[in-house]
């Protein structure tokens, strides 16, 4: 793990409907983002927000996408922006904003690696497309675009696809899957670790199959963590709470142990809607969560 860090607010709420996840940025450095990760790298760079603006929303009469172009016409800029803290050897940190912004943080990332692994620390797969998506909401459908399907907007940004083989993705935390994401799961195998596993097998166990998983086929690992993989009563400040999810001591775990393994290469945390919140909770937890995966110690 690089020594030098870049932080990159992406404050966009266009892949869905609920307001307020345009705040999460700035309610995660409210909780004190750099004054936690300080102390853990030689260098760090907040490197302000993309800019998004107060666009209305736009159903694509084609495809039935809410606001297909500006999400791609964004998704751009932060690729952009995350190819570039890559080149200047640093550790991109990418703070949304809804899932949707994990199309343009892996198109900058994945150029960068011939093998990516990602994992998908998540209650939902986020493996739909237009076809199979119930709402036409984006910010379920990064995966699918990052695996090379759906719309060409999203397919496309950064000017190649896939970004990312289905064999190289693991998704931790699922319990909300559409029909459609459960059967391109079985489809193309990707692997996924249900609450049913964690809660039979234990944080640690489903933690050391994923990082062997990834330790020989893999030349990178991003870390895309959506902070609805906690269970609500931990996290409330997300726009989909599922109930029955990672607890909040599991989810510190977690990280503590990819921290070990050293093979995480990025990472965003997405989804924290301070409008739905309880005193800023999910923000400091996801500052918490930051400081376990970057090598914070008790003693």
């Amino acid at each position: 793990m690089s020594k030098k860090l870049s932080i990159i607010g992406m404050p966009m709420d266009l892949g869905q409907m609920r307001r307020g996840v345009d705040m999460g940025p700035s309610a995660i450095r409210y909780a004190g983002i750099n004054e936690r990760l300080k102390p853990l790298f030689d260098n760090i760079h907040d490197l302000g927000d993309i800019p998004i603006g107060r666009p209305e929303v736009v159903v694509d009469k084609e495809s039935n996408l809410r606001n297909l172009d500006l999400v791609a016409e964004k998704n751009e800029l932060l690729a952009k922006k995350v190819d570039e803290a890559i080149q200047s050897g640093s550790f991109p940190l990418v703070l949304g904003g809804d899932h949707s912004i994990a199309i343009g943080t892996l198109a900058g990332v994945a150029k960068h690696y011939k093998n990516l692994g990602v994992i998908w620390y998540d209650a939902h797969g986020d493996l739909n497309t237009a076809e199979t998506s119930p709402s036409g909401n984006i910010h379920g459908m990064p995966l699918a675009a990052s695996i090379g399907l759906g719309h060409p907007a999203l397919t496309d940004i950064g000017g190649y696809s896939p970004k990312v083989k289905p064999e190289n993705i693991v998704i931790i935390g699922a319990r909300s899957l559409d029909e459609g994401e459960r059967a391109l799961i079985k489809e193309t195998g990707i692997k996924v670790y249900t609450m049913h596993e964690i809660d039979r097998m234990g944080m640690a166990k489903v933690m050391e199959e994923t990082i062997s998983y990834f330790k020989d086929k893999t030349d990178g690992v991003h870390l895309s963590l959506d902070l609805d993989g906690l269970d609500p009563n931990d996290a409330p400040g997300v726009g989909t709470p599922v109930i029955g999810g990672i607890s909040y001591r599991e989810s510190h775990l977690a990280m503590e142990m990819l921290e070990e393994a050293k093979i995480i290469t990025s990472a965003e945390f997405v989804e924290v809607n301070p409008i739905l919140d309880d005193k800023n909770k999910t923000a400091s937890i996801a500052v918490g969560l930051m400081g376990s995966l970057f090598g914070e110690k008790l003693l």
